[in-house]
């Protein structure tokens, strides 16, 4: 597809007025050719080559960004899911855009109807820092695949990949077509201030509440895709070795810096020392060292580090049994940014690590006597983005689906739910407001346009004024009719 590489340069912005001109001129570049299906398959494919052109760039950046972070948990947790999110909506696409017929009202017959669906325009993305690839680009995926502009604000916290992604956007596509502006809070606080026809933002709720006031101010619609404390609750019948080895695989991705990583386990009263045995068991085997270990990732900040180091404390000295997991002993500091694997079990209700999304290898352990209580536990809390549930019972997995409220359920398993192309990835209440990936996500970000094809002949002429007994007598019977 033509690019214009010159006017598309990676933007350093400033002034509130440069965003307000850029969006603008990709709101007047819509209107003059809304991108049709050949279009959207050359914008994807267009993604898709530029990110492996850059393959080996991305994921120095992001491990500069981190101070270390492996090449593989790059290429495995965010460009893999992002090839397979284009290689899904390519594959779909055709369907997705196809007029969908809906039955006609009964007393409106012979008509027909039917949703078209409509890109809305120009969508502003502001990315989070954690995972700056998946979380910037995969919302860029479902944009462009609803025929959309796209405008996009990467996390200034890990600024070299930033500084990438916005020159892999200004070498494929035009300006006035998708762009990236890179910049710090008063960028993103201009950014999303802007009248976007749809805004997507990815990060804390903390941050969240600025960017609903400032999309009120032009009633911008939003999808907040936020976090919170997702549960894993394992019941006592599951094997236990299983569970804590799959909760600390996915817990420690990232060293916890995942918004759908496990926040805490509530497991069986009298299986705490049998858990924490298995917990060092799985960590000694995924991660022998940490600190001179590559596939051991550092917190991405000294600020995040002492963030981390507090709470931890905090709740020691609240009474809670804090445990540091370090199979080789090593020396683990602020310096090096290298936070263990670490257990608190028992904490207090109110300390930070209970209240607080934690975003690091912090795991809480609470015990809990009956399943009721657990889930009693988890709703008496706002709703997490992703609740986990270890079980063999069917009825009892169907309860707690049931009985809970969470952006989604995994049974039996951690964080890997988000590989699901064709399940809607969002929270709830807390959590988030609306949700994308895949058909969820082009239809989040296109209008469903309500379509009616009035025939030459139609009993609707019946209602018409001036109402005779007989139109009286037919709108009495039609009340009958719907009324009983």
């Amino acid at each position: 597809m033509a690019t214009r590489t010159g006017e598309a340069a990676a933007l350093q912005v400033g002034p509130a007025g440069e965003l307000r001109h850029r969006l603008e001129a990709q709101r007047a570049a819509f209107m003059r050719e809304t991108p049709d299906y050949r279009r959207r398959i050359d914008a994807l494919n267009a993604l898709r080559d530029g990110l492996r052109a850059r393959e080996e760039e991305l994921t120095r950046a992001v491990s500069a960004d981190y101070g270390g972070r492996s090449r593989e948990e790059t290429l495995l947790l965010e460009l893999f899911p992002l090839y397979d999110a284009i290689r899904h909506a390519k594959r779909h696409l055709k369907g997705w855009m196809a007029p969908r017929p809906v039955g006609s009202t009964w007393y409106l017959l012979p008509s027909r109807a039917y949703v078209v669906h409509q890109p809305l325009g120009v969508v502003g993305v502001i990315g989070a820092w954690n995972y700056q690839l998946l979380l910037t680009l995969g919302p860029l995926v479902d944009a462009l695949a609803a025929g959309n502009h796209v405008m996009l604000k990467p996390s200034e916290i890990t600024p070299r990949s930033a500084d990438l992604i916005a020159e892999i956007i200004a070498d494929r596509f035009a300006a006035d077509y998708v762009t990236a502006v890179t910049g710090g809070p008063e960028v993103a606080s201009a950014f999303s201030s802007l009248p976007f026809d749809h805004l997507i933002f990815t990060g804390s709720t903390r941050v969240a509440f600025h960017v609903m006031r400032a999309t009120s101010e032009h009633l911008t619609p939003v999808t907040l895709e936020l976090g919170g404390k997702s549960p894993a609750i394992i019941h006592r019948d599951f094997p236990l070795a299983t569970a804590a080895r799959r909760i600390m695989a996915g817990k420690l991705y990232n060293a916890g810096q995942t918004c759908v990583a496990p926040d805490y386990v509530l497991l069986p009263e009298g299986l705490a020392d049998e858990f924490e045995r298995l917990a060092r068991d799985a960590v000694a085997e995924l991660y022998p060292k940490l600190v001179d270990n590559p596939d051991y990732t550092r917190i991405v900040s000294h600020p995040h580090y002492q963030r981390l180091a507090a709470a931890a404390r905090e709740a020691a000295e609240g009474g809670a049994r804090v445990v540091a997991i370090n199979p080789a002993g090593e020396a683990c500091t602020a310096d090096n940014k290298v936070f263990p694997p670490t257990l608190v079990f028992d904490p207090p209700s109110e300390a930070a690590v209970m209240c607080e999304e934690i975003f690091g290898p912090i795991l809480p352990v609470v015990t809990y006597r009956a399943l009721d209580d657990a889930v009693a536990y988890v709703n008496a809390r706002p709703n997490p983005l992703a609740l986990y549930y270890f079980d063999t019972s069917a009825a009892r997995i169907d309860e707690v689906v049931r009985r809970t409220t969470s952006g989604g359920v995994l049974v039996n398993d951690v964080v890997v739910h988000l590989g699901q192309s064709n399940l809607p990835f969002g929270g709830v209440g807390p959590s988030g407001i609306g949700y994308y990936h895949g058909i969820h996500g082009f239809q989040r970000f296109s209008h469903k346009k309500a379509v009616m094809i009035q025939s030459r002949w139609t009993a609707t002429s019946l209602f018409h004024p001036p109402y005779t007994a007989r139109g009286r007598r037919l709108i009495a019977h039609l009340l009958r009719l719907v009324a009983g």
